[in-house]
């Protein structure tokens, strides 16, 4: 039909996916700019951290042990920064590390 409306818009449920797909893209890009911004400012903790979540204000991060944790911490404004200017960053204001050891694919026995 000649005089029917061109479609602008996706459905809802297909919008939907796109948004969700979105979101994933944006979490990948920031997992992997937090993991290149600790290999280029702290070196030391190649390897020993991860991104766990952005919750603003919060960008919440793992540190293998309490050392590169504490050395994270030391440098939270410029990690913070740099994340901030990085694929898929914001701009947050606190740096939360949580000293989390990785994990060997077996729970500890209970005391």
């Amino acid at each position: 039909d000649v005089d029917a409306p061109l479609a602008t818009e996706p459905p809802a449920d297909e919008a939907a996916a796109l948004a969700l797909l979105d979101e994933e893209l944006d979490a990948a890009r920031a997992v992997a700019s937090w993991t290149r911004i600790v290999e280029e400012q702290v070196p030391a903790a190649t390897g020993a951290s991860q991104l766990l979540e952005v919750r603003p204000p919060l960008l919440i991060v793992s540190a293998a042990d309490a050392p590169i944790a504490q050395e994270l911490r030391l440098r939270s404004s410029e990690l913070l920064d740099a994340f901030a200017s990085a694929p898929g960053g914001q701009r947050l204001l606190e740096l939360q590390v949580v000293v989390r050891r990785p994990s060997s694919g077996h729970s500890p026995k209970p005391r």
